[in-house]
This record gives structure tokens, C-alpha cells and sequence, in this order.
């Protein structure tokens, strides 16, 4: 039981480790030389790598912040498939308890990724790593709340505002699809998070001074973070 738990938390610990590798922080200051935190909106996402380097780096980092959320939940996933059978104490069902680790591992990546530990517990704002974590999870549910950001910043051209739509929307998928229950708690925790994560955004949304995709944002450093 204690080796079986200790493996556990093992996982949620390199879940977060995962998440928190700082993909837009690396890009920009390898090919600018600046800290990405300084400029634009002060994340280190996606979105503000689009805004600082353009589309190529932009597109690069949304890859990879997605990739360390599908890796998280595939690490879970390997784990139970070939460890925690032997391992887990027989009166633990593995068909039980692997949906609440993916859920606990990929809150853990979500974290990592807005709370970095290598950049001083600052980041991004766990939309790509979240979109990853998702398309672990279940690819219909990934690529319906990927279709949904996709339709409201084609409609938009608000980054921010589409985020929001797909993190409000993920739990209705999560019901229609009749996930299971740690995934759905997932979907509401997550979806809080990154809305959470957005206050800022909506705050220039209901103001109206939000930039479109193409316009720039600039604020003081003090206030990104």
C-alpha cells in the first residue's frame, strides 16, 4: 500500500514538473534575448509568444504546452497498464482509481503550467496544456472544446474570449460524452482555473479594450505577473 501510494505521488509530482516546463519563456529568450514575463500580457503562454515572436514560435509553443498535458495523462495511463496491478493492494480496484489519477495529475500539470517552480511560481494560463490534458482524456471531448475556441476566435479574433468559451463549455461535453465523474470534477475545477486565470482579460473584455489577435497589449510588468 505505501509503495503502491508513494509511486502515486511520484506521478502527480512529475505531472506538475511537466506542466511547469516554461515552453514560452525558453522561445523568447532564446530567440529575443527578453523575459517574456516583462511584455505583452506578462504569461509565458501561447498566445503572448504570438504577440511578442509571431505566428512560427506562437504555433511552436502551443504544440508543446499541449504535448506536456497529453504526456501527464499518458504517464497515468502506463502506470496502470503495466505497474499498478501488481503493485495496488487487492481490495483497490485499478478501474477505480485510474480515473482520479488522471484527474489529479492533469489538475497537477494544470498548475504547473500557471505556477511554474522554475520561474518562481509564475506562468501561463493553462489553456494549450489543458487542451492536451483533454485530448488524453477522451479525443472527442478534446477536439468538441477545441471546436468550440476555434468558432469563437474565428467569429472574435479574441484569444482570451475564446479560452473562457472552451473552459465553460468543457463541462457540458464532459455530461453529453457521459464521462466519468473525476472528469467531470475535473472539467469544473479546470474550467474555474483557467477562467480564473483570466481575470485580467475579462476585465478589458467588459471594458472593451481587449486586443484582437494582430493587436498588441501592453501593461506593467508588476501587473502581468
Amino acid at each position: 500500500m505505501t509503495l503502491w501510494l508513494s509511486l502515486c505521488g511520484a506521478i502527480l509530482v512529475v505531472a506538475y514538473l511537466l506542466g511547469s516546463i516554461p515552453t514560452g519563456y525558453i522561445a523568447v529568450k532564446l530567440l529575443k534575448g527578453i523575459d517574456i514575463r516583462s511584455v505583452g500580457s506578462g504569461s509565458t503562454g501561447a498566445t503572448n509568444v504570438l504577440r511578442t515572436l509571431g505566428k512560427g514560435p506562437g504555433a511552436f509553443v502551443l504544440v508543446v504546452d499541449c504535448l506536456k498535458g497529453v504526456l501527464a495523462i499518458a504517464l497515468v495511463y502506463w502506470f496502470f497498464q503495466n505497474f499498478a496491478q501488481n503493485l495496488q493492494p487487492e481490495t483497490l480496484n485499478p478501474q477505480l482509481w485510474q480515473p482520479w489519477m488522471v484527474t489529479l495529475a492533469g489538475l497537477a500539470a494544470l498548475l504547473g503550467h500557471s505556477k511554474s517552480i522554475f520561474l518562481g511560481f509564475t506562468g501561463g494560463k493553462s489553456v494549450a496544456t489543458g487542451l492536451g490534458i483533454l485530448l488524453a482524456m477522451n479525443w472527442v471531448l478534446g477536439l468538441a472544446t477545441a471546436g468550440v475556441f476555434a468558432v469563437v476566435v474565428a467569429i472574435t479574433r479574441i484569444v482570451s474570449l475564446s479560452s473562457v468559451s472552451g473552459a465553460i463549455a468543457v463541462s457540458v461535453f464532459m455530461v453529453l460524452l457521459h464521462q466519468p465523474l473525476p472528469y467531470i470534477l475535473f472539467a469544473i475545477t479546470g474550467g474555474v482555473y483557467v477562467i480564473l486565470r483570466h481575470r485580467s482579460n475579462i476585465q478589458r473584455l467588459l471594458a472593451g479594450t481587449e486586443p484582437k489577435i494582430g493587436q498588441t497589449l501592453q501593461v506593467e510588468p508588476e501587473q502581468a505577473i
